[in-house]
């Protein structure tokens, strides 16, 4: 019989020996899910015990101890080593190790108010995750974000959805995001957002209403959660041709709206961790998203072709210009993107912009004397066409450095340098496999790309040359990321500019704000509420609205 000893020596050193080749395994095969893989690590150390005589608890637990224990330091070995590709990016050692550390960074919601200090720490480059690189100038747009630059990493995975079989616009890559994208493109022409304009202007109506009857009371008001009401009834009549009615029924009456909005946080979470996507994806608030898309469409389907054409009528491609017509999933899919993307970000962008006239009174009133100049008439019709917004640069300079100094996305997605040799972006060679962040909270601060001032609120730095001279210094377009930049920039920042400036000018023409009675110092600090969720969310703004003349 063999001895004991022997037997537990040889069996410890197997599964040693098995955790290092585990480690080689997954470091070039990386998962893209995580039953399977997580089912085979668990049951590995045990076939070790395939003897019955070996199965004791005190085998098992030494076994399984081993196994794991050597698979979690040959990796956190390497991870520090000078012999892993990203060894010479400098970034603090917790997050060379684990995405844990970027987990609770994002469940934090400081992600973007953390990446600007590790910049200020470490320089324009900082790896932030053990394959994963955060790069803070402009001189990356190009390599990262511009023709052939690099692809969607796997962040964008959680835009997916393997029951549908496809993916939101965000989520797809190369080809298939090309010709989506084209089809986008057509329902955000200058035509398309001529026809759009009726429905944005009758919601901006709608705003107005409801917003008149607290200044009526003289009530205060939570603007940031009326604004919110606001964008998503807008994007729900564009995506499904209506379904939410926030603003009419005063609530979220079925919750499905908090759902999504829950779910954009979840999905910033699950990025961080995309192998976890398959199995968040069966979680009932996501069956229950899923749903209210699929009745959606359902009721637009069986509505038909609509008078004033919605974003529906042109990706379903209505009109019938693409060969390939696309999917019901697709569709949906796209629906459901629009509304997240285009309610909370256009939302939290005009809340901003609020707060920002209120700490800044001067910048207010000067913003108030060109709206009122343009439009005369509190009550006009004017006030709700989209014909006299070039005639407002400084509203539109205000809602820009908004833009800048707190994009609605302050973080974003990471993009993945693709298979061969390795990419030089900002003087750095990046190996195959690396994620890249490019973070616009941190790049639209930059004093290399905005100065003076680059953490100071000063519309005027985007006026024409010369309008601007009490600001002057630098003002590097291509480092204003708001919008993303390159071929997969935002599908509808047109349409959101529209829905900007009319908003924001009968916000500014009808109304004078200020704080709410009591709530000065809350009002005040409202933007240290913001919280990173991908998009980003903040707590209640408290507005005393009165009626101007």
């Amino acid at each position: 019989m063999a001895d004991p000893t022997t037997n537990s020596h040889t069996l410890l050193l197997s599964a040693a020996a098995l955790g290092l080749a585990n480690h080689a395994y997954l470091h070039r095969y990386e998962p893209r899910t995580a039953h399977y893989p997580l089912l085979c690590l668990l049951l590995q150390p045990l076939l070790l015990l395939a003897p019955p005589f070996l199965y004791t608890l005190h085998s098992v637990l030494a076994t399984t101890g081993v196994f794991f224990t050597t698979l979690a330091l040959s990796t956190a070995l390497y991870r520090l080593s000078p012999w892993h590709p990203l060894a010479h990016v400098p970034g603090p050692p917790l997050a060379k190790l684990s995405k844990l550390w970027g987990v609770r960074l994002q469940m934090s919601g400081a992600r973007h108010l953390v990446l600007k200090h590790l910049h200020e720490r470490y320089g324009d480059v900082v790896r932030i995750g053990p394959n994963e690189v955060s790069i803070a100038t402009a001189d990356a747009v190009k390599s990262v974000l511009g023709s052939g630059g690099l692809q969607k990493g796997q962040y964008y995975d959680v835009f997916g959805d393997e029951s549908l079989g496809t993916a939101s616009l965000i989520g797809l890559r190369g080809d298939t995001h090309a010709a989506r994208r084209r089809i986008w493109n057509r329902g955000m022409s200058t035509a398309s957002l001529r026809g759009f304009e009726s429905t944005l202007s009758s919601r901006v109506r709608g705003l107005r209403d409801r917003l008149d009857d607290f200044a009526h009371k003289e009530t205060p008001v939570d603007v940031s959660q009326w604004l919110m009401y606001f964008t998503a009834d807008f994007m729900g009549d564009m995506a499904f041709g209506g379904g939410f009615e926030l603003m009419r029924n005063g609530k979220d009456v079925d919750g499905t709206f908090s759902v999504i909005k829950m779910g954009v946080k979840v999905s910033s979470l699950m990025a961080q961790i995309p192998w976890i996507v398959p199995t968040v994806n069966l979680l009932p608030a996501v069956q229950s998203v899923r749903q209210f898309a699929r009745q959606s469409a359902k009721r637009r389907m069986a509505a038909g072709p609509k008078g004033d054409k919605d974003l529906w009528y042109h990706l379903m491609d209505e009109e019938g210009h693409e060969k390939i017509k696309p999917t019901v999933p697709e569709v949906v899919l796209d629906g459901v993107l629009a509304i997240v993307a285009g309610s909370d970000t256009s939302a939290m962008t005009l809340s901003t912009f609020v707060w920002c006239m209120l700490t800044h009174p001067d910048v207010y009133a000067r913003v108030q004397a060109e709206v009122d100049a343009v439009y005369p008439d509190r009550d006009g019709d004017a006030l709700f066409e989209a014909e006299r917004h070039d005639d407002l640069p400084f509203l539109t300079a205000s809602l820009q450095e908004t833009l800048r100094l707190y994009p609605p996305v302050p973080t974003g997605g990471a993009r993945r340098v693709p298979a061969g040799p390795p990419r030089v972006i900002a003087g750095t060679h990046f190996p195959a496999g690396t994620q890249v962040v490019l973070p616009s909270y941190v790049v639209q601060r930059s004093p290399a790309h905005f100065f003076p001032g680059p953490e100071t609120f000063a519309p005027a730095r985007w006026l024409p040359s010369g309008a601007g001279a009490d600001a002057g210094g630098v003002v590097d377009g291509a480092a204003f990321l708001a919008f993303s930049a390159g071929a997969a920039n935002c599908a509808g920042k047109r349409l959101a500019w529209r829905e900007l400036l009319m908003a924001a000018s009968m916000l500014v023409r009808r109304y004078e704000m200020r704080w709410a009675a009591g709530l000065e110092t809350e009002g005040e600090a409202w933007v240290d509420t913001m919280h990173d969720f991908y998009v980003t969310h903040a707590g209640r703004l408290m507005v005393q609205l009165r009626m101007r003349a």
